[in-house]
């Protein structure tokens, strides 16, 4: 990646897909194209030269369109894939090579209670071995069950915002949260404000800020906004980080943040204690 380029805006959370293409029994099965060029036409108006492919639910195990994407852009995207645990270590390492920096677990709607996962030691240790990270959505105050179920090494990135039940310090996910920070590696993405069930997002992510600091902070557009196309427009999710962590804080949300945790080789586990 050129110097250059590597002072860019990141967004750190969009999805690509084709329409009709879903898995068997999905919940949802989008009805339109949601192409590359539609993202970068939104992003690069506003800065925003890199990004971070996320596997949308609805398709599964199938990245075999996040993958292309990124074979086609080795230095301005990152992906975060969705696999089976008992994926063999040699393909992590393949998809690593490929510019994969995570794997998402999204719980949001179905069980949260992990039972496939929560006696894969090897697939952990490869993990953190590669410097990856777990990516988790969760439904709105599950998240401290789930956090219970995961080895404390992890390093995580918390979906839109970690949806607490309520924006306070004895909410039981925003003292998980915090509990667990002091341990081990978590950032929280602030991402999909109309995804929190109502709650204030203008509240909730200046609090992320006050107790974990700028450095533990990301920001993803969430395009194109499934299931709330009609509720948001990219640059006004832009926008609304300013008026959320304040211009001090954008180059670490934007810039440094982000390249952290999706393009530097060592990964997030390196930034513990930042």
């Amino acid at each position: 990646m050129s110097k250059e380029l590597s002072k860019t805006f990141v967004d750190s959370h969009f999805h690509v897909f084709q329409a009709g293409l879903a898995q068997p029994g999905a919940r949802y099965v989008p009805h339109y194209d949601a192409p590359l060029q539609a993202w970068q036409a939104q992003a690069q108006t506003l800065g925003v030269q890199r990004g971070v492919l996320v596997q949308p639910s609805f398709l599964g195990t199938d990245n075999s369109h996040l993958l292309r994407e990124l074979t086609g852009n080795p230095d301005r995207l990152r992906g975060v894939v969705v696999l089976r645990p008992d994926t063999p270590v040699v393909e992590l390492e393949c998809l690593n090579a490929l510019g994969v920096r995570g794997i998402r677990l999204n719980l949001a709607g179905v069980s949260h209670r992990l039972e496939s996962w929560r006696e894969v030691t090897a697939f952990w240790d490869a993990l953190l071995a590669l410097g990856w990270h777990l990516e988790l959505h969760t439904d709105v105050g599950a998240l401290p069950g789930v956090l219970a179920m995961l080895p404390l090494a992890l390093p995580l990135v918390l979906d839109h915002m970690g949806k607490p039940d309520a924006i306070c310090l004895r909410d039981p996910s925003v003292s998980a949260v915090l509990k667990r920070e002091k341990q081990s590696t978590v950032y929280i993405k602030l991402s999909g404000p109309y995804r929190l069930g109502g709650r204030d997002a203008c509240a909730l992510a200046p609090l992320w800020q006050s107790e974990l600091g700028k450095h533990r902070l990301l920001w993803g557009s969430d395009w194109p906004f499934t299931n709330h196309e009609h509720e948001a427009r990219y640059p006004s999710l832009f926008e609304a980080l300013r008026q959320w962590v304040g211009e001090d804080a954008l180059q670490a949300v934007l810039v440094d943040n982000p390249t952290a945790v999706y393009w530097d080789e060592r990964g997030p586990t390196s930034q513990a204690g930042s």
